[in-house]
């Protein structure tokens, strides 16, 4: 039984020392100063989160706040009237094309009778009237040209995601927000991890300073063939566990959270955990950042002093005692079973 005593105590100082390890992961641990400071910089909003992160952010085009002109593009048709006082044959002419089929826009020319192909492609309506007009006085003199759009392909955009319709068409003076709402997009999208792709690239816009605080310098105009993207609730979150009542992910659909309103979304914390010592590890496994923070603080500073952002886990450690009862609880049944053999042992003889 002396043996049994000694391996009793021995499994005690192994636990005692390994429960008073400050900082049992080897990486450096953060106090609450630099979790304020950071918080600060989330409260910033989407790309100062992303540069947290580090990933680069880049400023939006320079027209992206511009109005604009609708302008001729390929396969457009127009439809074109001439007057001249004497070229009946000339007016004719045009007119027969104009009222079968138009005048098509092909490799960015557009073709008329007594003139060689004239380039129009991206030109407003009163741009190209005015170049045709010039190219017809350098070989018919007093002729007056009329323009207008017979069918014009449609400038849209693309909607995917959390939206009711897939297509909105554009005219040069649609804004974001003209879009979203009639995208009709619910008030529980994601708008930080929604997105505009342009020209292939992600535009650099933040939705949620749009929609949410009415910042309208992320109200950029919308360009025909801009796709736009609205994400789920869900597509961010953060990770609640250790001892909490209801350890589970939090939907971040603005970006960020208050430390104290994750905490209480998961049910608070028990008596079992240690409120001196609750962790937030942020970032990739290999380097994560480990701020250790103490209740006092987080019920006692502003939520927007203790600000979290996606992919953020918060562990609440247990107490020293409570990992000692637990230990305990699993160490006792193997206890048992050596107090056992070794009765049994007794009894037959075997010392």
């Amino acid at each position: 039984m002396h043996r049994f005593t000694n391996l009793s105590l021995f499994f005690l100082w192994l636990l005692l020392g390994s429960s008073c390890s400050s900082n049992p992961y080897g990486f450096q641990v953060h106090k609450a100063d630099e979790f304020v400071i950071d918080s600060y910089k989330i409260r910033d909003g989407k790309f100062s989160i992303w540069e947290m992160e580090g990933k680069i952010v880049e400023e939006l085009p320079s027209d992206a706040m511009d109005e604009y002109k609708d302008v001729i593009h390929e396969d457009d048709i127009l439809s074109i009237t001439l007057y001249h006082p004497t070229r009946v044959d000339l007016v004719a002419a045009v007119k027969e094309v104009n009222s079968s089929i138009g005048f098509p826009i092909t490799n960015g020319k557009i073709l008329l009778p007594d003139l060689p192909p004239v380039k129009v492609e991206g030109l407003t309506l009163d741009e190209a009237r005015m170049k045709l007009q010039e190219a017809f006085l350098d070989h018919v003199q007093d002729v007056e040209v009329f323009l207008s759009q017979k069918k014009r392909l449609e400038r849209k955009i693309e909607l995917t995601g959390l939206v009711a319709t897939p297509f909105i068409p554009v005219d040069g003076r649609m804004r974001l927000f003209e879009v979203l709402s009639a995208a009709r997009v619910p008030q529980n999208a994601n708008f930080y991890m929604s997105y505009i792709i342009r020209d292939g690239k992600i535009l650099h816009v933040d939705m949620h300073r749009l929609v949410r605080e009415g910042d309208l310098t992320q109200n950029i105009v919308m360009r025909g063939g801009d796709k736009v993207y609205i994400a789920h609730q869900n597509e961010s979150k953060v990770m609640v566990m250790g001892e909490v009542y209801r350890p589970r992910a939090i939907p971040l659909p603005s970006g960020f959270m208050s430390l104290r309103e994750a905490l209480v979304s998961a049910g608070g914390i028990p008596f079992t955990g240690n409120k001196k010592y609750i962790q937030v590890i942020r970032g990739n496994l290999r380097r994560p950042k480990i701020y250790v923070l103490d209740w006092h603080l987080v019920t006692h500073l502003p939520n927007n002093s203790l600000l979290l952002m996606p992919g953020d886990t918060i562990y609440v450690s247990a107490k020293p005692i409570t990992e000692w009862n637990r230990f305990l609880s699993q160490l006792l049944p193997s206890f048992g079973g050596l107090t056992t053999m070794h009765s049994t042992a007794h009894r037959v003889g075997l010392h």
